[in-house]
């Protein structure tokens, strides 16, 4: 399977919550409820309009198999709010999901590989994103896999994140 990637917008909204909504449906399935929850993205308002900031507030990218939306990624200037600047330049990878028909494919890969090439063409040499640190670490380990290495550790509530990052 070939996977493109282009870059996306805000009529790409639709798309980039049906990949979002399979990942929760994917996530429930294995037992993992801590990390997004139990109700889709696209039910819930408040998830809307978040997605939707994220997306205002950078590059939504579209990963494509035969044309069908597997995978999603934001590229955004900066983190989310509870996470702090870093204090150079950075590119910080948000909302990375892969729709649960394409897990195994290479998908996040595709799009995280993407995300230092864009990082470089900005000119900058820090990428960075956060992840659920639950769930034994799994996807802290999947990071620790495409290259990023673990810095700070947050709480939203009793949701526990993690910080990475990677030299490009």
């Amino acid at each position: 399977m070939k996977i493109s990637i282009r870059k996306g917008g805000a009529e790409d909204l639709p798309a980039i919550l049906g990949v979002l909504d399979s990942a929760v449906v994917w996530l429930n399935g294995k037992g993992i409820t801590a990390q997004w929850g139990t109700e889709s993205f696209s039910g819930r308002p408040k998830a809307v309009k978040q997605v939707e900031d994220t997306m205002a507030a950078g590059d939504p990218w579209i990963a494509e198999i035969d044309g069908v939306p597997a995978g999603v990624m934001t590229l955004t200037p900066f983190p989310g709010q509870h996470i702090a600047p870093a204090d150079e330049p950075e590119v910080y990878v948000r909302l990375l999901a892969t729709d649960a028909r394409f897990h195994r494919h290479g998908v996040g890969a595709a799009l995280l590989a993407h995300a230092a090439e864009e990082t470089r063409r900005r000119g900058v040499s820090l990428l960075r994103v956060d992840c659920f640190a639950g769930s034994e670490g799994r996807l802290v380990a999947y990071y620790e896999s495409q290259g990023f290495t673990p810095t700070d550790t947050f709480l939203v509530g009793d949701w526990a994140g993690q910080v990475l990052e990677r030299r490009v």
